[in-house]
């Protein structure tokens, strides 16, 4: 899929949290929250993990000051917050991969919720695996050059030199993809170079794309989205869904 119709389905995305952004910074606090229990520091420079939450919060807006509250609070001895990570994989209309990331502090709950979801607007969950050897993880940074703010082979130099694996450009939208082990480097020097981000993260991307040619699918597809975004406890979904731009 092209950088623009990536960013066509990031633009969608960030819409909608925009419409709701408390509930996007909920997320975004959950996954903080996790980060810094599992990776035992608040200090991201200590902790990779953290870091790369750090990145994707400030990539969508989050101010710092609920960053620094959200990492004191994970750091408290009061805080009892106790968040599982569970994936869930399975297919959409016409066949699109779908995987669905979630924190949950109760799996009796989200489970039924995302095969409901699945089975009214897709084709059914599936077992673990079933799609997921098709995605590569990958560092994914995307910036909006709609200002023409930035010169393309000079983002496209200092990428590469700041350890990026390959730069692709459509129009005003650069994309930027890195090694997961490389992403939080990269993100911090091309910070230190004063570049800022339209999305940071890490991501899975998909190795081949389907189109749906149906309206009716498009539509369960688009719901299908909507419904999962619209959960609590699902933090990324990720499908090879190739929308028109």
């Amino acid at each position: 899929m092209s950088g623009h119709s990536k960013w066509h389905n990031i633009q969608k995305t960030k819409g909608a949290a925009d419409a709701k952004r408390s509930a996007a910074f909920t997320k975004i606090a959950k996954e903080i929250i996790v980060a810094v229990k599992q990776g035992g520091s608040g200090d991201p420079a200590n902790n990779s993990r953290l870091a790369t939450v750090i990145a994707k919060a400030k990539a969508n807006n989050m101010p710092n000051d609920n960053i620094k509250r959200t990492i004191d609070k994970a750091l408290g001895s009061g805080n009892t917050d106790n968040y599982e990570s569970v994936t869930y994989e399975g297919y959409g209309p016409g066949g699109v991969a779908v995987i669905v990331e979630a924190l949950t502090d109760n799996r009796q709950r989200t489970a039924p919720e995302v095969r409901h979801y699945f089975d009214k607007f897709g084709k059914g969950m599936g077992a673990q695996g079933c799609v997921s050897w098709s995605f590569d993880r990958k560092g994914v940074i995307i910036i909006d050059n709609e200002d023409g703010d930035y010169d393309e082979d000079t983002v496209m130099m200092d990428a590469l030199e700041a350890g990026a694996a390959d730069f692709t450009a459509d129009g005003p939208v650069f994309e930027i993809t890195t090694d997961p082990d490389a992403f939080n480097d990269v993100i911090a020097a091309l910070e230190a170079k004063g570049y800022t981000f339209a999305s940071a993260d890490i991501s899975l991307v998909p190795q081949t794309y389907v189109k749906l040619t149906s309206e009716e699918d498009v539509k369960n597809m688009e719901k299908l989205l909507d419904m999962l975004e619209d959960n609590e406890d699902v933090q990324n979904t990720y499908h090879n869904w190739e929308t028109e731009d």
